[in-house]
């Protein structure tokens, strides 16, 4: 039996979101790589979509010398590519891909795809279509750049063995074939993996599914997803909820991969009940503390949030919050439910009549909606010289940039159902800041890593949340949060305590069913009361319980995850390719 871990020489990772910040799995990839790059170098590869071919992207600095000898192939192949690195921590190789072209073929791809691994593409609709051409498009990239390098192995081999006179003595080890790896994130990949699979067999494939779609459908569609879980046919409700095409990809690609995985437990009992595959290793997600400033930077950057955070809300209220308010926050994707923001809203309604409250409250709801453009009413007392103290709110004083949708807009609908308005005497103020904050906004100009760290509590009562990093990172910026034991992070710290988590810990999980929505509302309610009462030292002393407790989620400790699973992976590829030759 070999025991003997076996190790890549390379590894090709594609997703949708390298060097396009969308969501979470930007985060995952982006924090993750330069641990990756310490152990590989430029042996590892991220592949993503090229949109960016009329504009420079903010996340990509092209490169024409690398692979320069391989870009040239890749053209007359056809292939669109551009090679360089992308801007994050450790700069590690990225190519973009221009997918369109591919378009002209996609029947004959999604003919292809049924035959061979009967994908249902027919009722294919939105996303589905672009994500797959361009994880069509990965795969050629990745095709081509294999047999290149193999390509280059051998004319290297055949050199060094005229230095020989017999064909004894050349050294077995440099002709062996490399040990490379795809690993393909989500759906959208899926369609490449199982391209690499079918045409390039020694390849070993690894296939990440950060949620799974269906299971995300059913809880987006208000359905109870964990009581039923046992009960549900993931193929049945993927009829139902027209999801066929995405959960049909997602399906046959954790079937036909050599090592599936999911990112928490929670997910993984997900993935066994409805894509009928136990994953093979859970990835969690780390953190790399590289994003968080010095000591010195951050009690500075701290404070200059929470003035630009009180400086907006008073503009906007006409009022005079000082530094003495508490602010909380939460954000995430808008997704009303999945995220738990209708929970969040309800909370902090309850906390408006909570007699034990000891400070004023500062709430902000930090999701990206339809935005349309930052309000200039706004913009103008904000930027009033001499600065000056406002006594009366603006119109609509809920929100900082106006919406396309202000009508039907979720968060604003459920404030005005409960005659949530920020008036004078209320205690407690949530404003919804509907922008991505990348530090371009219009209104607060802060990057979201320099606004985290200016609040006192974070707020993450999430009901589909297979892992959750906004609470990982608030704590990696010393934030206490709250969060709840259907999220993978919770579930992750209740683990590593032993107990359920404490907002002494630095992150109290609350425990969520399908069903004690109103419960939850509540242990929120009393938890902010119970905060705004603690002492200075209490509160420092749960701030660095939060610090303390993200050291332990660093990639430096997750990282092993992956390297079991490439180990999986490159066994079973490594199998099929001596059962092939017997």
């Amino acid at each position: 039996m070999n025991n003997k871990v076996l190790v890549p020489d390379y590894i090709f990772e594609s997703s949708w979101e390298v060097c396009n910040k969308v969501g979470g799995i930007y985060t995952v990839l982006s924090s993750r790589a330069k641990t990756l790059q310490e152990r590989f170098g430029d042996n590892i590869i991220f592949i993503g979509p090229d949109f960016w071919q009329e504009q420079e992207s903010p996340y990509f600095l092209e490169d024409k010398t690398l692979f320069a000898e391989w870009q040239w192939e890749a053209k007359e192949q056809g292939i669109n590519v551009r090679v360089g690195r992308w801007t994050i921590p450790g700069k590690p190789i990225a190519i973009l891909v221009d997918f369109k072209p591919y378009f002209e073929k996609k029947n004959e791809i999604y003919t292809w795809l049924w035959h061979q691994y009967q994908v249902d593409s027919l009722h294919a609709y939105g996303d589905y279509d672009d994500s797959s051409m361009f994880s069509y498009a990965a795969a050629l990239v990745v095709e081509s750049m294999y047999n290149y390098l193999m390509e280059k192995q051998k004319m290297n081999g055949e050199a060094l063995a005229f230095a020989f006179e017999s064909k004894d003595d050349y050294p077995a080890s440099t002709a062996k074939p490399m040990k490379v790896i795809y690993h393909a994130n989500e759906w959208m990949c899926g369609l490449g993996a199982l391209y690499i699979k079918e045409k390039l067999p020694q390849i070993a494939t690894i296939f990440t599914t950060h949620a799974t779609s269906i299971g995300r459908s059913i809880a987006g569609n208000q359905k109870p997803l964990y009581d039923y879980l046992f009960a549900y046919n993931g193929d049945q409700m993927a009829g139902e909820l027209n999801m066929e095409s995405k959960h049909s990809i997602e399906k046959q690609t954790a079937w036909n991969v050599d090592c599936f995985t999911t990112v928490s437990d929670i997910t993984a009992h997900e993935c066994e009940e409805l894509l009928d595959k136990p994953v093979d290793v859970v990835l969690p997600n780390g953190f790399d503390d590289s994003f968080v400033p010095k000591t010195a930077a951050f009690g500075r950057k701290r404070k200059l949030a929470r003035r630009k955070m009180l400086e907006v809300a008073n503009a906007l209220l006409g009022e005079q919050l000082d530094d003495d308010t508490l602010i909380v926050s939460t954000s995430g994707r808008y997704e009303f439910r999945n995220k738990g923001i209708d929970v969040f809203i309800e909370s902090m309604n309850r906390l408006l009549r909570d007699r034990d409250l000891k400070k004023k409250v500062l709430a902000f709801i930090e999701v990206p909606g339809w935005v349309g453009e930052p309000r200039q009413d706004l913009k103008e007392r904000l930027s009033a010289m001499p600065p000056r103290v406002w006594d009366a709110p603006l119109e609509v004083p809920m929100i900082t940039h106006w919406l396309h949708n202000m009508g039907h807009d979720n968060v604003l609908n459920m404030m005005k159902f409960y005659d949530m308005h920020n008036r004078k005497e209320d205690k407690v103020k949530v404003i919804f800041l509907p922008c991505y904050l990348d530090g371009k906004d219009g209104i607060l100009n802060l990057s979201y890593y320099d606004m985290v760290l200016g609040n006192d509590l974070c707020i993450y009562p999430s009901y589909y949340e297979p892992w959750g990093y906004t609470p990982l990172e608030a704590i990696a910026f010393k934030v206490p949060c709250i969060t709840t034991d259907l999220a993978g992070f919770g579930l992750w710290v209740n683990k590593e305590f032993g107990h359920a988590g404490e907002i002494a810990d630095g992150v109290k999980v609350i425990h969520r069913t399908d069903y004690n929505y109103s419960e939850v509302a509540d242990i929120i309610k009393d938890t902010v009361s119970y905060y705004s009462g603690l002492t200075e030292k209490d509160v420092e002393k749960c701030r660095k319980a939060a610090g303390s407790l993200s050291k332990k989620a660093l990639w430096s400790h997750f990282i092993k995850y992956y390297y079991e699973a490439y180990d999986i992976a490159l066994s079973k590829a490594e199998k099929r390719l001596q059962e092939a030759e017997q």
